[in-house]
């Protein structure tokens, strides 16, 4: 049995499923752990939503901010972008099942030393805070009143995390550093708007996995979600967007022994600089 890590999909399921062929993927014995962001941007968001949900328990996802604005797409709280491909999911006739599956995901999964999660932690975060705060949201999704907190999913306020926080601000923050966070001050403030590599960190800010003193360095952190960082591989820090949307490949590590595995990609998307 391993376990295989697998970075941002968005819709690439040609990558995908050459991906499983090139660790000889065997359902009946090995773990496939997905980073988030199945969907969108790519070209058949619908194949890879319905195969990652095909393979059942042995799958393990985490919701990424591509697949948040899926599920706020389709509730109708957030505006389609010109550059999203979700309208085959939007128009399936199993689209509502889909969706249904999706927001059963986690926002967190934690094994042992491993910890998975789309984009990052705050510093002051360790994973068991993490694990309480991903609970909050997963639950938020998951019950009756989910429409209420996607409509107010949406939001760079607040900023920063506080014990004090209750409610839609509490949960926000969290999706915040989860599924979209690159940089943060050591005292845990977000930047959302820099996307580029580790260098061009704005004055007083980390890649969040630099920030000084972080509480989850306990544990190996599993991400995606920054294609411009690209791989990463060190004893705290697993990052696997490879960019395989933006021409880039599409990577998988074999949590056993760290074994790398990558195929690339088509172009699907012009190329970031």
């Amino acid at each position: 049995m391993a376990t295989y890590a697998i970075g941002d999909v968005q819709g690439c399921v040609d990558a995908l499923v050459q991906l499983l062929d090139a660790f000889s993927f065997d359902r009946s014995r090995d773990r496939l752990w997905f980073v988030g962001d199945l969907v969108n941007r790519g070209p058949d968001s619908l194949a890879t939503l319905r195969l990652v949900k095909e393979l059942g328990e042995g799958s393990i996802t985490v919701l990424g901010n591509h697949d948040f604005h899926l599920l706020a797409v389709a509730a109708g709280y957030a505006k389609k972008h010109r550059s999203d491909t979700l309208d085959q999911v939007l128009a399936a006739p199993d689209r509502e099942e889909l969706l249904a599956w999706l927001r059963q995901r986690p926002m967190l999964h934690v094994e042992g030393a491993l910890a998975m999660v789309h984009a990052g932690l705050l510093p002051q975060c360790s994973v068991a805070t993490a694990q309480t705060l991903a609970q909050e949201v997963e639950t938020a999704l998951r019950g009756a009143s989910w429409r209420e907190f996607l409509a107010n999913l949406y939001g760079d306020t607040p900023d920063s995390w506080s014990e004090s926080l209750r409610g839609a601000d509490r949960l926000r923050v969290t999706v915040n550093a989860m599924a979209r966070m690159r940089f943060c001050t050591a005292e845990g403030k977000i930047e959302f708007r820099t996307k580029g590599e580790t260098a061009k960190a704005p004055p007083g800010f980390f890649p969040w996995f630099d920030a000084p003193g972080r509480a989850s360095r306990d544990h190996t952190l599993i991400c995606g979600h920054w294609s411009t960082l690209g791989l990463k591989l060190r004893p705290d820090l697993v990052a696997l967007d490879t960019g395989c949307v933006w021409g880039g490949s599409l990577s998988a590590v074999r949590l056993e022994d760290r074994k790398l595995f990558q195929v690339p990609c088509m172009q699907c998307q012009a190329p970031r600089n």
